[in-house]
């Protein structure tokens, strides 16, 4: 079978519902063509959603960080409480906290992207020219939607894998482990419109004489 054969072929697994199907799929060269325009497809997505939805541009990702961020913390301290002072404990709230990190770390992850708080160098690129300023982000964009795009192949092949072998939560019944894995391909296809998104803008700034660089501050707004 050929890669391409094998790239079309992961469409149907993808909508089977079929952990084996979509294993058996996902587990092939095609995978990587596959996910290649899914990143890129998705970026393109993601990017016009964020601008048709300037209040999910602005709230979605931090959203689910910060929610995920309270309710670790609520497990975490209930967990002492209940060892503590009701001798008892909870035999997750030592095995889902890690998951939730998880999350939080990669929708998190997203939305640094979009205020350019990872690996700027702006101070450095300020000094440039604006044609190597833009260069420079160009390499940024190719190198991010890279990231992007292993990220998204590996994790829903991970995901494929856990779903298909039923693994569960240690310590806890009935809750499998693919329910969080399958928010990474997720935060990841957001970053690809995060990054999309952030060219896009580079360029505009780029063809019309605007300062391209701007100085980034962790934890502050769009």
């Amino acid at each position: 079978m050929s890669i391409w054969s094998e790239a079309v072929a992961v469409i149907p697994a993808l909508f089977s519902g079929n952990a084996w199907e979509m294993r058996d799929a996902f587990y092939t060269d095609g995978m990587w063509l596959f996910c290649f325009v899914f990143t890129l497809v998705g970026g393109i997505v993601a990017n016009q959603f964020f601008k048709a939805v300037p209040f999910m541009d602005k709230h979605l990702e931090r959203g689910i960080a910060v929610t995920t961020y309270f309710i670790i913390a609520a497990i975490i301290f209930w967990g002492v409480i209940d060892r503590f002072i009701f001798s008892s404990q909870w035999s997750g709230s030592t095995t889902i906290p890690p998951f939730l990190f998880m999350i939080m770390a990669w929708f998190g992850c997203s939305y640094n992207v979009r205020l350019r708080t990872h690996l700027s160098f702006s101070e450095f690129r300020a000094k440039m020219k604006p044609a190597r300023q833009m260069a420079a982000l160009t390499l940024d964009t190719v190198l991010w939607f890279g990231f992007c795009w292993i990220a998204i192949t590996t994790s829903m092949k991970f995901t494929a894998y856990s779903a298909d072998n039923f693994q569960l939560v240690d310590g806890v019944d009935n809750t499998m482990k693919w329910w969080f894995y399958v928010t990474v391909p997720i935060a990841f296809t957001l970053m690809s419109g995060r990054v999309i998104g952030n060219w896009l803008e580079d360029w505009n700034n780029y063809i019309a004489g605007e300062p391209i660089i701007k100085a980034a501050v962790i934890g502050g707004d769009m």
